[in-house]
């Protein structure tokens, strides 16, 4: 049997930094920074491998963040083993509080020893070009709030206010926003305004189109359809819940996927004295807003709607 190297990585953008660890030597070793291609990478598992008298396994690691399954890709696709790792799951082994990219390499190459961490769920290419287009189309989402706070800051800066009702965006407060006349430079501001702000909403709409386009492809649509009898959860919401979370079944309890989420409270406890706080916010934050979203939903609905939804949900789940 091979013996087995952990090679931890710290990765930016520009450059990674790299070690390995082993249970023989039981240190770290072989420190190196280099720039940010995986071909080095190769290149440094080559050397390491030339350095050992017996044959050797390579296993490597880093945790997840920018560059999300780019360079887990580019490595397994030559044949080396990567693993990605949850940031919040990792045993952290440095106390002096000194961080530095050489300690954070270590780290991860001993927590890929000792198994002191939670393996990061490796999506299908088509779930994680799904899950890009869906956060794409809410950052435009955020785009129409802003231009939409833009609007109303401008209108009352110049001391126009709306007296139609406590509702904006209505077709009532939109007549009234075209109708202002306010003159000059400033007419052309609110203009350029409202253009961009038919813009949004006119893309948002065409991508919700494509959206439910990719919904009801025969992958999806069985599914989609299930968690859509779930009141505030249409087809936006699952069909995101799908693509995030990949295989619901590698959650044994509901904790663990609440800590998936971020959901769980923190807590600080020491002796008899126990302090818990609010959610760690330690998760999934694209799917906790929608999901947080989708409950508020019952709040706001009606008794006989509940009812209706629950007894939907039922037939489906004995059918």
């Amino acid at each position: 049997m091979n013996s087995i190297v952990y090679v931890g990585m710290d990765v930016h953008k520009e450059s990674y930094t790299v070690c390995c660890y082993s249970f023989d030597t039981d240190k770290i070793m072989y420190q190196q920074k280099m720039p940010s291609d995986y071909k080095l990478i190769l290149k440094y598992l080559e050397q390491l491998g030339n350095r050992f008298t017996e044959k050797i396994d390579f296993v490597c690691g880093y945790e997840a963040g920018c560059l999300g399954y780019s360079l887990y890709h580019q490595l397994t696709d030559h044949g080396v083993k990567c693993i990605i790792l949850a940031p919040t799951t990792m045993a952290i082994t440095n106390n002096n509080r000194v961080k530095t990219d050489k300690r954070d390499a270590g780290n991860i190459a001993r927590c890929l020893a000792f198994h002191t961490y939670s393996e990061v769920y490796i999506p299908t290419d088509e779930d994680n070009s799904i899950k890009e287009y869906i956060r794409m189309r809410d950052d435009q989402k955020l785009n129409l709030k802003k231009t939409k706070q833009q609007i109303l800051a401008l209108v009352l800066r110049l001391g126009k206010k709306f007296e139609g009702g406590k509702s904006y965006w209505t077709i009532t407060h939109m007549k009234w926003l075209k109708s202002l006349n306010l003159g000059g430079v400033s007419q052309e501001t609110l203009d350029e305004y409202l253009i961009t702000y038919e813009y949004f909403i006119e893309k948002i709409e065409r991508l919700d189109q494509r959206i439910e386009e990719l919904a009801s492809g025969e992958r999806y649509q069985e599914k989609v359809k299930k968690l859509g009898c779930l009141i505030g959860v249409k087809t936006h919401t699952s069909l995101s819940m799908i693509v995030e979370v990949g295989d619901f079944e590698r959650f044994a309890k509901p904790e663990k996927f609440a800590a998936f989420l971020g959901l769980v409270p923190s807590e600080d406890t020491s002796d008899e004295k126990r302090s818990q706080y609010g959610i760690t916010k330690a998760g999934n934050s694209h799917l906790r807003r929608l999901l947080v979203e989708a409950a508020q939903a019952y709040t706001r609905g009606k008794l006989n709607t509940v009812i209706s939804r629950y007894k939907t949900v039922e037939f489906t789940a004995d059918h």
